[in-house]
């Protein structure tokens, strides 16, 4: 009688470590489940980044925004507006915005001058000795050839300069207006001589 309680006394023993057994299978099963599925999220967050960052590098050489330029033959009373504190070019047509650019004004010590201008000249490409920069598509707005918009800077021998080009966003120019190629190119080509230009 002794013997069958002891028996039954390791039976049930040896079912309960193998129920304990059987739940840290389990428990560990799913901790290794959930460290797997955090190391993917981790894995897939830094794809997601190292993208963002890539499209955000090379943003200088894309349009600003994703949808087509203005067709400015159906607004002719459009203008251009820059916003210094906002660094951004806006193609208006009174109160509706019709595109954004992101742009570079000027820096603290060479200020891109506030208040009302009209687009004057224009031209393919220059290079300024003095500052030892350059740029394409140019498009005055005040003093003749003075203050434009034009493309990211260019050195010497008309290659972009990298460095200067991610400054897109922030106050960074000698006092003209920088904008992606793109951007830069369609003002160029599309805006008409005359088209008013609000610096605020």
């Amino acid at each position: 009688m002794k013997n069958k309680k002891i028996i039954a006394a390791v039976i049930a023993l040896v079912g309960i470590v193998m129920i304990v057994i059987a739940a840290f299978a389990v428990n560990s099963n799913n901790t290794q489940k959930v460290e797997a599925e955090q190391r993917a999220a981790k894995v897939a967050k830094k794809a997601k980044q190292a993208a963002k960052e890539k499209k955000s590098f090379n943003a200088w050489k894309k349009p600003s925004e994703a949808k087509s330029y203005p067709d400015l033959n159906k607004h002719k009373t459009a203008y251009l507006e820059v916003s210094i504190p906002k660094q951004r070019v806006y193609v208006k047509d009174g109160k509706d915005t019709l595109y954004t650019m992101k742009a570079a004004t000027g820096e603290k010590k060479s200020p891109t001058p506030k208040g009302n201008f009209e687009i004057q000249n224009r031209g393919d490409s220059f290079y300024n000795e003095e500052s030892k920069e350059g740029a394409n598509y140019w498009t005055s707005f005040k003093d003749w050839g003075v203050y434009l918009f034009h493309s990211v800077p260019t050195d010497a021998d008309g290659k972009y300069v990298e460095s200067e080009a991610h400054k897109l966003g922030t106050p960074s120019s000698h006092g003209c207006v920088r904008l992606t190629i793109p951007d830069a190119k369609w003002i160029n080509s599309s805006v008409p001589d005359g088209m008013k230009v609000v610096v605020k």
